[in-house]
């Protein structure tokens, strides 16, 4: 049996973004939500949306990039408590031992703000941060710590699409899709020696910012294996000004899509499910 998880990723991002995702829940045809615990959305998140979708599966969405920092480290932060490092520097600052301490002790600060609130399916991260492995390697330390059982992996069947092809953002889609495959061959051998576990393929990195019906539907007709696990990532949003994100929001209320998505043999799931 192939299983697709529907996530909305950014859940505690801004009201705009937390309504998109209640509704895509409720009315729509998302699954599962991961929560930024570090942005102005949060509150609203867990207070005022959770309650109405306490049944939904809630992952963690870490996040070093964006925003300010719970532990207020200098060497993840500048002056001003705000994330400074982009991903290049990231991946360069990974390979220093102190840096990691400083990565590990704001993950594990952002995770805590959600326990008191729901149980955390799995965890991904803001701009696919914990991809870099010596990052992923503290995802699966606190996975295995706080007993959450999934870590999303990035691995993307590159497709062609013809009618995105010629977008400027798809050349740059395409070295994220080469570096997030590369990394997940990586960490997929690491995962092996542990009892965590992740999705077998995933659907939103290629075609990031171009998302549509055909997109996803192109992506799951490349999977092929049976007893596999696809996340599909949206990141719907109420607010029209943001025209790519609330395309998105509109397209988890296609009813239609999981008729064409069944067609191809997959089955809607969640990560609490497998």
């Amino acid at each position: 049996m192939k299983k697709v998880i529907i996530n909305a990723d950014d859940f505690g991002y801004s009201q705009e973004n937390n309504e998109a995702i209640k509704i895509g829940y409720k009315n729509g045809i998302i699954t599962s939500c991961s929560l930024l615990t570090n942005l102005n959305g949060f509150e609203n998140a867990i207070l005022t949306i959770l309650p109405e979708i306490n049944d939904i599966d809630l992952g963690f969405h870490f996040n070093i990039v964006e925003g300010q920092s719970i532990t207020k480290s200098t060497l993840l932060c500048n002056d001003q408590n705000y994330f400074n490092n982009n991903y290049l520097q990231l991946i360069h600052k990974s390979k220093e031992s102190k840096f990691l301490r400083a990565v590990e002790n704001e993950f594990r600060a952002q995770i805590e703000r959600i326990l008191p609130y729901h149980n955390i399916s799995h965890i991904d991260s803001h701009m696919h941060t914990h991809a870099i492995p010596e990052i992923f390697n503290i995802t699966i330390k606190l996975a295995e710590e706080y007993k959450i059982k999934y870590i999303r992996s990035q691995k993307e069947i590159p497709y062609f699409v013809f009618s995105k092809a010629l977008c400027p953002k798809f050349s740059l889609n395409i070295i994220k899709n080469i570096l997030l495959n590369s990394y997940t061959n990586i960490n997929i051998k690491t995962l092996k020696e542990t009892n965590t576990y992740t999705n077998n393929n995933f659907i939103g990195v290629l075609y990031t910012g171009m998302m549509d019906e055909k997109t996803i539907l192109q992506g799951l007709k490349k999977i092929k294996e049976d007893n596999s696990i696809t996340e599909i990532i949206f990141h719907p949003t109420v607010d029209t000004s943001k025209k790519e994100n609330y395309i998105e929001f509109l397209i988890t209320q296609n009813h239609n899509l999981i008729n064409e998505i069944k067609k191809l043999g997959f089955v809607l799931s969640k990560y609490s499910k497998n």
